[in-house]
């Protein structure tokens, strides 16, 4: 028996072996730490001229990465966000954050 949300944006169909498609992707499995391959930059494109530590490469559910993101950002005593597989932290932090990064334990963090 299917769930009445799953069914909210279709109409009708006359196909009797219409199955409901859900749109919900599976999450990706969270990496071991030490296996995580965190990339940090600097990037100033399309922020007014305002620097932000940029860090990618994170594999793993959506509330991982903003556990790690939320981390950084008390850590570093700024503001940030952490969504699309990226945290964003204001200001030039790449040193601080990537010491923070190899304390937690992810070892392969490197600033590019």
């Amino acid at each position: 028996m299917s769930d009445w949300k799953d069914r909210l944006n279709v109409v009708y169909s006359t196909n009797p072996d219409f199955k409901y498609e859900t749109d919900g992707e599976e999450e990706q499995d969270t990496l071991p730490k030490e296996k995580q391959q965190l990339r940090i930059s600097l990037d100033k494109r399309n922020r007014k001229g305002k620097a932000v530590s940029l860090i990618t490469g994170f594999t793993g559910t959506t509330e991982d990465l903003e556990t790690l993101g939320k981390l950084l950002k008390v850590k570093c005593g700024v503001g940030g966000s952490a969504k699309d597989g990226e945290i964003i932290i204001q200001g030039d932090f790449r040193n601080k954050i990537l010491e923070l990064l190899q304390k937690e334990g992810y070892a392969k963090a490197r600033i590019i």
